[in-house]
C-alpha cells in the first residue's frame, strides 16, 4: 500500500492566480497525494494582494509569503517543511523568479532535511542511508576527486587507532570488489611483491582499502560501487552489505569511506566532509556543494596552497563555509608525502596523482627532509599510457620508484620497477595545518571520535 504523500507546493506571482490553482488542483487530484500548503517565493506581476488569509480562501490550502516579495524566502521553505511535516516538495514556479542557482540552492535546503525536490523535469532525492551499523562511526566524504580523501581517511584511521578506540575503515571504490573484501592491514605485510600476487589475480590492489590497510595498518573493508549522482547517491553498491560485515568483526569504531565525490549511503553518527580548495569555486558554493558542506561536523580544507589555490580564494572558500555551516570546526590543510620505506642516499622517480603544477614543492619536501635525490617525477598514476612512458624515461636513472597506492600504482608502476630490478616504496600523504595550532588536525578528529561515541550511546 503506498503512503500519502504531503506535498509543499512553491508558487510565484508570475502566473495568473487560476492557472496556479488548476496546477495545485491537478496535483491534490493524484491518487497518495495531498497538497497540505502553499509558499509563495517571489513574483508580484500578476498579485493584486499579499494576504496570506485571502490566498489561502482562493487556493483552499494554507499559504505563506516572504517578508520580500522579491526574494526568494529560503527560511520560510525550510520552515514549512518542518511545520507541515512535508515529505516531498513540488517546485511549480518559473523564471524570472528562480534560475538555476536559486533552485540548487532550494534543492540542498529541502534534500538536506530529507525531503525530496521536484519541479515539472526534475526529481532530486536526498541521498540514500541505510541504518544499519551497530557501532559508533563517522562518516568520510568530498566534494570531488582527487582532493586527498582516502588521505585523510588512512591519516584519521591511524590516529583513531593510536588512540585505542580500534577502528576499521569501510571503503567503495570504481575497482572494488564484486563481494566486500577485508584486508588484514593489522596481520599481514603488504609488500609491493605480495600487491603484485594480488593484482596477478585479478584483484585490484591500488583500491582504496588496500591504501588504507597500508598506509593505517588496520582492518580494512572493500566494496565497489558505480555512478555518481548530482547529490551524491550511487547507482549499485556493495556497501551495505560491507557496512554489515564491519557490525562482525573486530573493530569498535567504524569509518565510512566515500569516493569521489559520491556519498557513502550508509548512516553514521558524525560526517568530516574534505573540500578541495582547488575546485572551481563555482562547485563548492553553488549545485550541491552547500548540501555536502551542510552535513559537515568537521570541515577539512584540502590543496591551500599555491598554485593549486591563492591566499585569496583559501579565505573566500573558508568564511563561506562558516557562513553556510557556523557549527563545523574549519581546518585548511596541505598535504606532504611520506615515504614508507628507507629512501636516504637513493635516485628516486616519484609517482603521484598530484597535479604538475605542486612538483616542485613536493620534490623539494622529499629531498630535505629524507635526503634523497628525485631523478624524475610523474604526475600520471591515472593515466597508464603516460605513465609507462615517464617510468621508461626515467627508469635507467633511478634506484627506487616512490608511489602513492593509487590508480595504476600497482600493475604499472610496481610491476615495471620490479621487472627493472628497482626497489619500490609506496608513499603516504599527509595532511598539515596551515594556519594556527598544528595539533587542531589530530585534536578535532579525537574529539569528533568521542563525539560519535557519545551520540551512538543515546540511541
Amino acid at each position: 500500500m503506498k503512503s500519502m504523500k504531503r506535498m509543499l507546493c512553491l508558487v510565484d506571482g508570475e502566473h495568473y492566480l487560476p492557472v496556479t490553482k488548476s496546477a495545485i488542483d491537478t496535483l491534490d487530484n493524484i491518487e497518495h497525494i495531498e497538497i497540505v500548503a502553499v509558499v509563495f517565493i517571489g513574483g508580484t506581476e500578476k498579485l493584486r494582494e499579499f494576504s496570506e488569509e485571502s490566498y489561502s480562501k482562493k487556493l483552499g490550502r494554507p499559504v505563506h509569503f516572504g517578508p520580500h516579495s522579491h526574494k526568494i524566502p529560503y527560511e520560510l521553505i525550510g520552515d514549512a517543511v518542518k511545520r507541515y511535516d512535508v515529505n516531498v516538495v513540488m517546485d511549480l514556479s518559473d523564471e524570472p523568479v528562480v534560475d538555476y542557482s536559486k533552485r540548487f540552492k532550494i534543492a540542498s535546503i529541502v534534500l538536506g532535511m530529507g525531503v525530496p525536490y521536484e519541479g515539472p523535469d526534475f526529481k532530486f532525492y536526498p541521498v540514500t542511508e541505510y541504518d544499519v551499523l551497530t557501532k559508533p562511526s563517522i562518516k568520510i566524504l568530498g566534494t570531488g576527486k582527487r582532493i586527498g580523501k582516502t588521505a585523510v581517511s588512512a591519516y584519521a584511521a591511524r590516529l583513531i587507532n593510536e588512540n585505542k578506540f580500534n577502528p576499521c575503515v569501510v571503503a567503495m571504490g570504481r575497482g572494488g570488489p564484486e563481494e566486500p573484501e577485508i584486508v588484514r592491514g593489522d596481520q599481514i605485510e603488504i609488500t609491493p611483491d605480495y600487491l603484485m600476487e594480488q593484482s596477478e589475480k585479478g584483484v585490484h590492489a591500488a583500491s582504496d582499502h588496500w591504501e588504507d590497510a597500508l598506509m593505517s595498518r588496520i582492518l580494512t573493508i572493500g566494496c565497489r560501487r558505480c555512478g555518481g549522482g548530482m547529490v551524491g547517491d550511487v547507482f549499485i553498491t556493495n556497501m551495505k552489505q560491507g557496512a554489515k560485515i564491519a557490525n562482525e568483526v573486530d573493530a569498535d569504531f567504524v569509518i565510512m569511506e566515500g569516493s569521489g565525490a559520491a556519498i557513502p549511503p550508509i548512516k553514521t553518527n558524525k560526517h568530516i566532509v574534505l573540500v578541495g580548495v582547488n575546485q572551481p569555486i563555482i562547485n563548492i558554493e553553488r549545485f550541491f556543494g552547500p548540501y555536502r558542506i551542510n552535513l559537515a561536523d568537521l570541515v577539512i580544507l584540502t590543496m591551500c596552497e599555491e598554485p593549486m589555490a591563492s591566499y585569496k580564494k583559501v579565505k573566500r572558500v573558508e568564511k563561506f563555509i562558516k557562513e553556510l555551516n557556523p557549527d563545523a570546526v574549519v581546518i585548511p590543510t596541505v598535504f606532504r608525502p611520506k615515504p614508507l620505506g628507507e629512501i636516504e642516499n637513493k635516485r628516486i622517480l616519484f609517482a603521484t596523482t598530484a597535479p604538475d603544477s605542486i612538483k616542485d614543492v613536493l620534490v623539494k619536501h622529499l629531498e630535505e627532509n629524507y635526503n634523497c635525490k628525485v631523478v624524475g617525477t610523474t604526475p600520471h598514476l591515472s593515466n597508464r599510457p603516460l605513465l609507462q612512458k615517464d617510468i621508461e624515461k626515467y627508469i635507467d636513472d633511478v634506484d627506487i620508484m616512490l608511489t602513492e597506492l593509487k590508480a595504476a600504482a600497482v600493475d604499472v608502476a610496481t610491476k615495471d620497477a620490479l621487472d627493472a630490478g628497482l626497489g619500490v616504496v609506496y608513499c603516504d600523504n599527509i595532511p598539515i595545518v596551515t594556519e594556527g595550532d598544528p595539533e587542531k588536525l589530530p585534536d578535532s578528529i579525537i574529539k569528533l571520535v568521542n563525539e560519535a561515541i557519545s551520540d551512538f550511546n543515546k540511541i
